[in-house]
């Protein structure tokens, strides 16, 4: 579907809304939003996917008589714009593609619109749009063959669903089949199993630093038994520091794991000849009952020994 609309990216209408696209449907020159998605579902093999109709209206009443129209963007999907004060009221005014989505923004390709996101404008368009505007309504979710890639968190579980909350695009659609996140297998990190099927206090450390980092997914936790919110917290980490594709699967690499610890992680003191805590605590702005409870195995304040790695709170 994508691959299909971004061929024509560029094309412009004639006099009169003549246009290429109204034609292949079988309509008359017209505002021709709708009749673009319409004529590249048909053209890329799609047409029983999507509505054929030239009414936004009507397309978005289609999926959601189909059960699938949502507030969340996903790839492929048919967004509508408009909202209560537009003249066919929400989602009834404007038409695209969506080819990808960040937390703020959709990607696009359109017809009948320009570079400034007209409604009536000439041509075919790749556009940016800000995915919290309340002119951005709606979004009709196609029963592709492939699955779907999706934001809307009530879609999680679903079969042929993937779901990516914050961002996601072409590169992330799937190949078939019905996990909520792409298959990714854990990988073992200095002796320690991080993905699917971790358990323990790393994946807890992993989570926090995850927090700290600002990429949190969680509603509860971080915990010990890995989750899809820690798939999650760990894909928007690596989308953050610029990673992408099968490097921003969700499943932190080495490179990744060690860059995460290096800025987020818990600091650490190696105890040296002669140190204190109570000297440790002036070195490092703390104070001693804060090293001790960052550290339970302390029992007494001087009982550290050399070569052992403290906690810095």
């Amino acid at each position: 579907m994508i691959t299909t609309a971004k061929t024509h990216v560029g094309y412009r209408e004639g006099a009169g809304n003549r246009n290429k696209f109204s034609a292949a449907v079988g309509r008359p020159a017209e505002e021709w939003c709708a009749d673009f998605v319409s004529a590249v579902a048909q053209e890329s093999g799609n047409g029983t996917l999507f509505p054929n109709t030239a009414s936004c209206s009507n397309a978005k009443d289609w999926f959601q008589r189909r059960g699938r129209l949502s507030a969340y963007p996903a790839i492929g999907a048919q967004v509508f714009y408009g909202d209560s004060s537009a003249r066919y009221g929400r989602g009834g005014s404007h038409t695209e593609i969506v080819t990808g989505y960040t937390h703020d923004w959709i990607h696009t390709i359109g017809g009948n619109t320009n570079d400034r996101g007209s409604a009536t404008g000439d041509g075919v368009y790749r556009r940016t749009v800000s995915r919290h505007s309340s002119w951005t309504d709606s979004y009709g979710y196609p029963d592709y063959p492939e699955g779907i890639v999706c934001a809307d968190p009530a879609w999680k579980g679903k079969r042929g669903v993937v779901y990516f909350g914050q961002e996601a695009s072409e590169a992330d659609i799937p190949n078939g089949g019905g996990t909520t996140t792409p298959a990714s297998k854990a990988v073992t990190i200095d002796g320690k199993l991080y993905g699917p099927g971790a358990v323990g206090p790393h994946v807890t450390e992993l989570g926090r630093m995850l927090v700290a980092a600002g990429c949190s997914a969680y509603t509860e936790g971080p915990g010990p038994k890995w989750s899809t919110a820690d798939t999650e917290s760990m894909r928007r980490y690596q989308l953050k520091i610029g990673d992408t594709g099968a490097d921003a699967n969700g499943i932190p690499g080495p490179k990744q794991l060690a860059r995460l610890r290096t800025e987020y992680g818990p600091r650490t003191h190696t105890v040296a000849p002669g140190d204190t805590l109570s000297a440790l605590a002036t070195t490092y702005g703390t104070t001693v009952n804060a090293l001790m409870k960052a550290n339970p195995s302390i029992t007494a304040p001087d009982t550290i020994a050399v070569g052992q790695a403290l906690n810095l709170p």
